[in-house]
């Protein structure tokens, strides 16, 4: 379960948990004539993509076995499957202190500034040559809306994440920060980003393109898990199986969890999902909004909102489907989802959301009161209005109406855009056997279709741990 607490004000979500619940195990058929080093994988993998297995180093070898293993029975004989379960990096959720410190914010704000929101003025105190002068700045309109903003939003933020924050702190999920601990906590070593899965998207439109009859979902079958390059480009991949399965592309190792199922492309290649004729009763996106650190870094591209519109909603949405969108805190962006982008999809916004992002002993992970950096990003839901009613696909179902303003606090993941998960959060508002789909997705999930340039990134093996074996 990754839902830690439920209170009046929303949820305390332990992601962590959620990801290792997912229970990723690999079966592996061990023949005993082998070498102890010898381990060959249940997919028929052809000569480059053992080359690539075994470069991965110890974090992606099966070396590690979970002492748990069986005979099989086909025709291989002798053979046994050895079962490897993995678990998702743990320091990656080692947020123990906040990135800026209330007290450094309030320094700095005494020091080098004094603001006046009626006024819309700040007042900037600079030193040059030993002599301080003062000047005057406007705020800007945008700068000016935000403030509203969380003026109107703050007390919301501030009294529901202190309540949720309580109870975690006394079920013992959330801990003071202990000098030891805070002396010890080293820098953490991510894993390198080795395969540009957005790079590859786009150099994959110029492969010779398939009829788009032959594409057909691409099952992960048990005894073969050979695939192309140009399968995954170009099709729907299904794990429909009830145990993990492992795919290689250029020369990277992906676990693909169970009853999974995404499409690798950008946004200019999306036909594939609407070939399955598939409609979803909850699409989850997380555009890639613009701004100026993404323009600064050039972590990833961005799409404008022309081209967010043009994402084909109707087409993959069922009747009275659940539409979130994850939007950022710049006002630009929340009033383009709420005047434009939802009218253009005949979605009606029914509630607003915020994920309140904490360390592991409860701080906000910024000064909930910092101009640049503020601890909370917004989802914005709505439901698909149709021209007629149309009847839900199981009339019986009741689902609960949806509540405004509530809250999701987590501790963050350290990898950039990795956000919390929503299936428990969510399953009272949807009904039980929903379809769900995930667009701009960077992680897949059981019983989900996930979308997107970088839907398999959180699935490199780099983030995973094998378990040790059990003596």
């Amino acid at each position: 379960m990754s839902v830690v607490h439920q209170l009046s004000s929303g949820w305390l979500l332990d992601h962590l948990s959620f990801v290792n619940n997912i229970n990723y195990q690999l079966h592996q058929h061990h023949e005993p004539c082998c070498s102890k080093n010898e381990r060959t994988s249940s997919a028929h993998l052809d000569p480059l993509q053992k080359d690539s297995l075994m470069s991965l180093g110890a974090s992606a070898t099966f070396s590690a076995f979970d002492s748990t293993t069986k005979p099989d029975n086909d025709a291989r004989g002798n053979c046994k499957i050895v079962i490897q379960r993995y678990v998702f990096r743990s320091e990656l959720f080692n947020v123990t202190k906040p990135y800026i410190t209330p007290t450094v914010h309030k320094e700095c704000r005494q020091r080098n500034e004094k603001e006046d929101p009626m006024d819309g003025v700040k007042e900037e105190n600079c030193i040059s040559i030993g002599k301080k002068r003062k000047r005057c700045v406007v705020f800007n309109q945008g700068e000016l809306d935000a403030m509203e903003y969380h003026t109107k939003i703050r007390g919301l933020i501030l009294d529901g994440s202190s309540e949720l924050i309580q109870e975690g702190l006394k079920s013992g999920f959330l801990h003071p920060l202990s000098e030891k601990w805070d002396k010890c906590s080293e820098p953490i070593t991510l894993p390198l980003d080795t395969c540009n899965l957005s790079e590859l998207c786009a150099m994959a439109k110029h492969l010779p393109s398939l009829n788009e009859m032959e594409l057909q979902v691409l099952q992960l079958m048990d005894e073969d898990m050979s695939v192309t390059e140009q399968d995954l480009f170009s099709r729907v991949v299904e794990n429909n199986s009830s145990i993990t399965k492992m795919i290689t592309l250029m020369g990277q190792n992906y676990l693909v969890p169970p009853k999974s199922s995404f499409l690798l492309s950008d946004i200019s290649c999306m036909h594939p999902l609407l070939n399955c004729r598939k409609t979803y009763d909850v699409i989850v996106i997380d555009p890639p909004w613009q701004n100026k650190s993404v323009k600064r870094s050039n972590r990833y591209s961005y799409l404008s909102p022309l081209q967010i519109k043009q994402i084909p909603i109707p087409k993959l949405a069922a009747p009275n489907c659940l539409v979130i969108t994850w939007v950022t805190n710049r006002q630009k962006h929340l009033r383009f989802v709420k005047e434009e982008l939802y009218p253009s999809w005949s979605v009606e916004i029914v509630a607003e959301w915020h994920w309140v992002k904490i360390t592991n002993s409860g701080e906000f992970v910024f000064p909930l009161d910092s101009p640049h950096k503020k601890p909370y990003e917004g989802l914005i839901l709505g439901r698909v209005q149709e021209k007629t009613a149309v009847p839900l696909r199981n009339e019986d179902v009741k689902v609960l109406p949806i509540p405004d303003h509530k809250l999701i606090v987590s501790v963050p993941c350290t990898l950039h855009s990795h956000k919390p998960p929503l299936a428990e959060v969510l399953k009272d508002y949807v009904k039980p056997d929903g379809e769900y789909l995930e667009l701009f997705a960077r992680n897949l999930q059981p019983g989900w279709t996930s979308w997107g340039n970088e839907v398999l990134k959180f699935q490199h093996m780099d983030y995973f741990v094998a378990l040790q074996s059990r003596s």
